[in-house]
């Protein structure tokens, strides 16, 4: 597929492809489409030259008539300069227009950025929110956040989800996004389909009314920000967390299989540092992070350990069944600690890498402190959490910010007033001298296939140049 027209304004943008002459309907170049995005697969560099062929067929038709295909529309985003086909699910296919390359002396490259534009360089500057913006949303997420986890119990899912992403780095890996961490990869198919994630879809279902109402978030700091929540929902302590997180571009950057901790190794002490000092984690931190379990429920179905229910989890809340690592398995508090340690519930789940905790001299010394001092826990464990969402981060603004921080505007974005139409706020922002794209603080949806957003007069004088166009030719047609 060839980008070949690009319609709008700086705030939102139509992309269309050619559709080559002889093509039937365009139902079946639909279905073509959906199948590609199902599949989940991008375009092997293989097919470099099959494009660059396509692209010559296309500039040898002479008077063949053009047809256009709407793809989708282009809004900005934080960090990335992308185009979102389809609507906003998991796994959508998303095109970075970066590395479309110019239109002006080089052909569009091909979809997927695969290819740059001749000379390697990118033609368009991303736009970024303004950090005023992103801290509004995220303020505005956070309340949403408390009023869905209230609604539904949903800390120990969001906890995961977090730490799924996150749990991912590895320091040996040189530089973002490469080496993993909280850069929001799990929001692929491609690592939201390992079987450490089973489940986690659920998660993302329940966060997608947010993400969509608060654009300006990324992927990366939603999960982070839902962890963080789940923890303080929970009565857990309130984390220092940073954001700020840009996404990591594409599914080519998703960890691989089998880096999170697994619950029955044969060794398990040996496998939690593996996996922990693979990450820069010290024992300390391994103990802290494991008391995150004092939270949430082990499926059979999922993870293939724990009991089908149990008296603690038999009549929900939420969905009933599992098996839990404390009584209260909705409460965040040091009784994790006590149970492993004293095992005289059968009812609750010890797995290895829990039991380990207590048998290793170098973390037990921790996992004993812990099960007597819950303010100790409460200490250690906000500090490696707050560790665990900044590995592999990439920030905007570099330092990040925190939700009780005033950022001023500056470089080179001013606050205007405006009237604000339907789904948006009073506040807009715009660039004064660097001539950037300006995205408006709006809690719309990035992407509405119903109902596609453009201003009127661009649209309107385009339609009209149609017209006029069509009527010249069909009097130069009569005249001749």
């Amino acid at each position: 597929m060839t980008v070949r027209c690009i319609r709008g304004t700086k705030q939102s943008r139509a992309i269309f492809t050619r559709v080559p002459p002889g093509t039937d309907n365009d139902e079946d170049d639909d279905d073509e489409e959906e199948e590609e995005e199902e599949d989940g697969d991008d375009d092997d560099d293989d097919d470099d030259d099959d494009d660059d062929d396509d692209d010559d067929d296309d500039d040898d038709d002479d008077g063949a008539p053009v047809r256009m295909r709407f793809n989708g529309v282009w809004r900005p985003s934080l960090g990335s300069n992308q185009f979102e086909a389809g609507s906003n699910t998991i796994g959508r296919r998303v095109v970075s227009l970066d590395s479309m390359g110019s239109r002006t002396g080089s052909r569009a490259s091909k979809v997927g950025g695969k290819r740059s534009s001749a000379g390697g360089q990118s033609s368009s500057v991303p736009p970024r929110w303004p950090p005023q913006v992103v801290l509004e949303q995220l303020r505005g997420a956070q309340e949403d956040m408390r009023a869905l986890i209230k609604a539904k119990n949903c800390n120990p899912i969001f906890v995961r989800l977090a730490w799924h992403d996150a749990g991912t780095y590895n320091q040996n890996l040189a530089g973002w996004p490469c080496a993993g961490g909280a850069n929001g990869t799990l929001r692929f198919k491609t690592q939201l389909s390992h079987e450490c994630n089973a489940g986690l879809l659920n998660a993302f279902k329940l966060l997608d009314p947010i993400r969509v109402k608060y654009p300006a978030i990324s992927n990366a700091d939603l999960l982070q920000l839902a962890g963080a929540t789940g923890i303080e929902m929970a009565g857990g302590p309130t984390l220092p967390m940073r954001y700020g997180r840009i996404d990591a571009p594409s599914e080519e950057f998703c960890a691989p299989d089998n880096v999170l901790p697994m619950a029955n190794p044969p060794d398990p002490a040996a496998h939690l540092r593996s996996v922990f000092y693979r990450m820069g984690f010290t024992d300390k931190d391994i103990v802290a992070l494991s008391g995150a379990h004092t939270l949430g429920r082990a499926r059979p179905e999922r993870s293939g350990f724990g009991k089908i229910h149990t008296p603690y989890t038999k009549d929900g809340p939420g969905a009933p069944g599992g098996q839990s690592w404390t009584k209260d398995w909705l409460k965040f508090d040091n009784s994790y600690y006590k149970e492993v340690r004293d095992k005289t519930d059968e009812h609750l789940l010890v797995l290895p890498t829990d039991a380990v905790l207590f048998q290793d001299e170098g973390f037990k010394v921790y996992a004993e402190k812990y099960a007597e001092d819950q303010d100790a826990f409460f200490r250690d464990y906000a500090e490696a959490h707050v560790k665990l969402s900044n590995l592999g981060c990439k920030f905007d603004p570099p330092e990040g910010m925190r939700l009780d921080d005033n950022p001023q505007l500056s470089d080179g974005w001013t606050e205007k007033a405006s009237t604000p139409t339907q789904g948006q706020k009073a506040t807009m922002y715009s660039p004064t001298t660097t001539g950037r794209s300006s995205p408006a603080a709006t809690s719309s949806s990035r992407f509405t296939a119903a109902a596609i957003n453009f201003p009127q007069p661009s649209t309107t004088n385009f339609l009209y140049a149609v017209v006029i166009v069509g009527m010249v030719a069909v009097l130069v047609k009569l005249l001749t």
